[in-house]
Protein backbone atom coordinates (compact mmCIF):
# COMPACT_ATOMS: atom_id res chain seq x y z
CA UNK A 1 0.00 0.00 0.00
CA UNK A 2 1.43 3.13 -1.06
CA UNK A 3 0.05 6.24 0.07
CA UNK A 4 1.24 9.94 -0.92
CA UNK A 5 0.83 13.43 0.99
CA UNK A 6 1.88 16.92 0.51
CA UNK A 7 3.15 18.82 3.07
CA UNK A 8 3.72 22.71 3.35
CA UNK A 9 5.40 23.22 6.62
CA UNK A 10 6.66 21.46 9.49
CA UNK A 11 3.84 21.49 11.64
CA UNK A 12 1.90 19.80 8.57
CA UNK A 13 4.45 17.07 8.51
CA UNK A 14 4.57 16.58 12.54
CA UNK A 15 0.57 16.25 12.13
CA UNK A 16 0.23 13.76 9.28
CA UNK A 17 2.89 11.92 11.69
CA UNK A 18 0.76 12.20 14.38
CA UNK A 19 -2.08 10.85 12.63
CA UNK A 20 -0.13 8.30 10.93
CA UNK A 21 0.99 6.96 14.34
CA UNK A 22 -2.12 5.88 15.06
CA UNK A 23 -1.82 3.10 12.47
CA UNK A 24 0.93 1.60 14.97
CA UNK A 25 0.64 -1.54 17.21
CA UNK A 26 4.28 -1.72 17.92
CA UNK A 27 6.98 -3.77 16.22
CA UNK A 28 6.82 -1.74 13.40
CA UNK A 29 10.24 -0.57 11.42
CA UNK A 30 9.96 2.64 9.82
CA UNK A 31 12.98 3.44 7.27
CA UNK A 32 13.31 6.59 6.51
CA UNK A 33 14.78 8.27 3.22
CA UNK A 34 15.60 11.66 1.83
CA UNK A 35 18.51 13.71 1.67
CA UNK A 36 19.69 15.90 5.17
CA UNK A 37 17.07 18.43 5.54
CA UNK A 38 13.73 16.82 4.36
CA UNK A 39 12.35 16.43 7.40
CA UNK A 40 12.64 13.27 8.82
CA UNK A 41 13.39 14.06 11.95
CA UNK A 42 10.67 16.53 11.67
CA UNK A 43 8.30 13.32 10.98
CA UNK A 44 9.42 10.99 13.57
CA UNK A 45 8.92 14.01 16.12
CA UNK A 46 5.39 13.83 15.15
CA UNK A 47 5.28 10.14 15.32
CA UNK A 48 6.95 10.87 19.11
CA UNK A 49 3.69 13.27 19.87
CA UNK A 50 1.13 10.83 18.20
CA UNK A 51 2.11 8.30 20.68
CA UNK A 52 2.16 10.50 23.78
CA UNK A 53 5.84 10.99 24.11
CA UNK A 54 6.41 13.84 25.83
CA UNK A 55 10.10 13.96 25.46
CA UNK A 56 12.02 16.22 23.00
CA UNK A 57 12.56 14.20 19.56
CA UNK A 58 16.43 15.85 18.48
CA UNK A 59 18.13 13.82 15.93
CA UNK A 60 20.32 11.01 16.75
CA UNK A 61 23.61 11.65 14.88
CA UNK A 62 25.91 11.57 17.54
CA UNK A 63 24.07 9.41 20.23
CA UNK A 64 23.25 6.62 17.29
CA UNK A 65 20.03 5.75 19.05
CA UNK A 66 17.58 8.02 20.90
CA UNK A 67 14.56 6.16 23.08
CA UNK A 68 11.25 7.91 23.92
CA UNK A 69 9.28 6.27 26.13
CA UNK A 70 5.93 7.69 28.30
CA UNK A 71 3.75 7.17 25.10
CA UNK A 72 1.73 4.37 24.14
CA UNK A 73 4.44 2.65 22.83
CA UNK A 74 8.14 3.48 23.11
CA UNK A 75 9.88 4.87 20.31
CA UNK A 76 13.40 4.15 19.12
CA UNK A 77 14.91 6.88 17.26
CA UNK A 78 18.31 5.69 15.02
CA UNK A 79 20.86 7.35 12.74
CA UNK A 80 22.07 4.69 10.63
CA UNK A 81 24.66 7.08 8.64
CA UNK A 82 27.72 6.53 10.08
CA UNK A 83 27.23 2.64 10.42
CA UNK A 84 29.00 0.67 7.30
CA UNK A 85 28.95 -2.69 8.08
CA UNK A 86 27.56 -5.96 10.64
CA UNK A 87 29.86 -4.90 13.39
CA UNK A 88 28.58 -1.29 13.41
CA UNK A 89 24.92 -2.04 13.01
CA UNK A 90 25.69 -4.70 15.93
CA UNK A 91 26.81 -2.34 18.39
CA UNK A 92 24.10 -0.07 18.00
CA UNK A 93 21.69 -2.44 19.48
CA UNK A 94 19.49 -2.41 16.41
CA UNK A 95 18.28 -6.07 16.68
CA UNK A 96 17.67 -5.80 20.63
CA UNK A 97 15.13 -2.77 19.40
CA UNK A 98 13.45 -4.42 17.28
CA UNK A 99 12.61 -6.96 19.25
CA UNK A 100 11.12 -5.05 22.58
CA UNK A 101 7.80 -4.25 20.57
CA UNK A 102 8.16 -0.75 20.60
CA UNK A 103 8.46 1.39 17.06
CA UNK A 104 11.75 1.99 15.61
CA UNK A 105 11.90 5.24 13.25
CA UNK A 106 15.17 4.31 11.29
CA UNK A 107 17.07 7.55 9.19
CA UNK A 108 19.86 6.55 7.02
CA UNK A 109 18.67 2.96 6.42
CA UNK A 110 19.87 2.83 3.11
CA UNK A 111 23.01 2.25 5.16
CA UNK A 112 21.19 -0.87 6.89
CA UNK A 113 19.06 -2.16 3.73
CA UNK A 114 19.81 -6.03 4.48
CA UNK A 115 18.93 -5.72 7.96
CA UNK A 116 15.77 -4.23 7.22
CA UNK A 117 12.61 -7.00 7.15
CA UNK A 118 10.09 -7.53 4.71
CA UNK A 119 7.10 -5.85 6.48
CA UNK A 120 9.50 -2.79 6.59
CA UNK A 121 7.52 1.08 6.45
CA UNK A 122 9.46 2.76 4.08
CA UNK A 123 8.84 6.87 4.51
CA UNK A 124 10.53 8.74 2.06
CA UNK A 125 10.35 12.77 2.02
CA UNK A 126 11.26 14.97 -1.05
CA UNK A 127 11.89 18.65 -0.85
CA UNK A 128 9.24 20.36 -3.53
CA UNK A 129 9.66 24.05 -2.24
CA UNK A 130 11.07 25.79 0.52
CA UNK A 131 9.16 24.36 2.92
CA UNK A 132 6.86 21.76 0.93
CA UNK A 133 7.67 18.17 0.95
CA UNK A 134 6.21 15.19 -0.88
CA UNK A 135 5.99 12.49 1.40
CA UNK A 136 5.47 8.88 0.30
CA UNK A 137 4.72 5.96 2.98
CA UNK A 138 5.00 2.69 1.76
CA UNK A 139 4.17 -0.58 3.34
CA UNK A 140 4.74 -4.01 2.05
CA UNK A 141 2.81 -6.67 3.25
CA UNK A 142 3.91 -9.95 3.62
CA UNK A 143 2.42 -12.72 3.22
Amino acid sequence: MIQQYHSSSPAETESFAADFSKSLHGGEIIAFRGELGQGKTCFVRGLAKGLGCTDDVTSPTFALVNVYNGGRLPLYHFDMYRVSGWEDLYSTGYFDYAEAGGVLAVEWSENIENALPDDVITVTLVQTGETDREITVERRETA
